[in-house]
């Protein structure tokens, strides 16, 4: 298995250490995190953000493992780092989902247990696919975005950079979502929305 370093040590990164050992390909050597020290889980906290340097002589690979409830920033500021210091940053999906061979799932994105990623369909960079979302066929997903727990996007749906989807969503198939979107749980998309809207 390949050395990996998680960073970012909260509720997110425990469910990211879960597909990470459940799908077997990277050892964890550890996690780093601004504020906790000791143990996160059975996994040392090696240091902090600003360790990362050092850190890269032990391990190729890491994954920013911090959540994205409503605003991106933080995860793309720290994906951008781990590319400026030049980390491999893989693709994880869990074994117990469902991702089509005729889909694309581009580096930093975490596929999480149960979901289903259909034919056509491409993920950008750094997102989040929670547990038990459906992405249908041809679906396009910018980079850091978090299709938050239980989210069905119907077929050929567009969805820009930066825009996080909350639990248990539904949106109609063709529909376009722009940039740096807020979509509320629960709530049924039926029609476009434009870069920057909120749709409570």
């Amino acid at each position: 298995m390949r050395n990996i370093i998680l960073v970012g040590a909260g509720g997110h990164c425990k469910s990211c250490i879960d597909v990470i050992e459940k799908e077997k390909k990277y050892k964890i050597l550890g996690l780093v995190d601004n504020k906790k020290k000791g143990k996160f889980l059975k996994y040392r906290i090696l240091g902090k953000d600003s360790n990362l340097q050092k850190f890269r002589n032990t391990a190729k690979y890491a994954l920013v493992t911090i959540g994205q409830i409503k605003n991106y920033s933080a995860r793309a500021k720290l994906f951008n780092k781990l590319i400026s210091l030049n980390f491999k940053i893989p693709c994880i999906i869990s074994p117990i989902s469902y991702v089509s061979k005729h889909s694309n799932v581009e580096e930093g994105t975490i596929i999480m247990h149960g979901c289903v990623i259909n034919a056509g369909s491409v993920i950008g960079t750094n997102c989040i696919i929670n547990t038990r979302s459906i992405i249908e066929h041809d679906v396009f997903i910018g980079s850091n975005c978090h299709i938050s727990t239980g989210v069905i996007i119907n077929g050929g749906t567009k969805i820009g950079n930066n825009t996080f989807i909350g639990s248990g969503v539904v949106i109609k198939n063709n529909i376009s979502i722009g940039n740096n979107c807020i979509i509320g749980m629960k709530k049924i998309v039926k029609r476009n929305v434009a870069d920057n809207e909120i749709v409570k």
